[in-house]
């Protein structure tokens, strides 16, 4: 059975758990890296198709090309550009 998780803090929480245990990303979601400290946070898929994150998709691509050091996406912003964004996005 599928959950949703409604906001980017709540996926933060999820985030850190994943961050100490090996945890799978849900069904529709996706993991980032953020930050110089690249804290993980697990995101909608549907993030992607928004302007305002296409430019952070961008911003990665151009700083680290298809090479990410976390195997995973990076996004060359601070925590709280990215909180932001991803607020506005979930409408909260």
């Amino acid at each position: 059975m599928g959950f949703r998780l409604p906001t980017i803090r709540r996926a933060s929480v999820m985030a850190s758990q994943a961050a100490s245990k090996s945890v799978e990303v849900p069904k529709g979601y996706l993991a980032v890296y953020v930050g110089e400290k690249r804290k993980r946070f697990v995101i909608p898929l549907s993030y992607l198709n928004q302007p305002s994150f296409q430019d952070l998709l961008s911003q990665a691509q151009e700083e680290f090309g298809y090479e990410h050091p976390m195997g995973g996406i990076t996004i060359p912003c601070g925590e709280d550009v990215f909180q932001h964004i991803t607020s506005c996005l979930s409408g909260h």
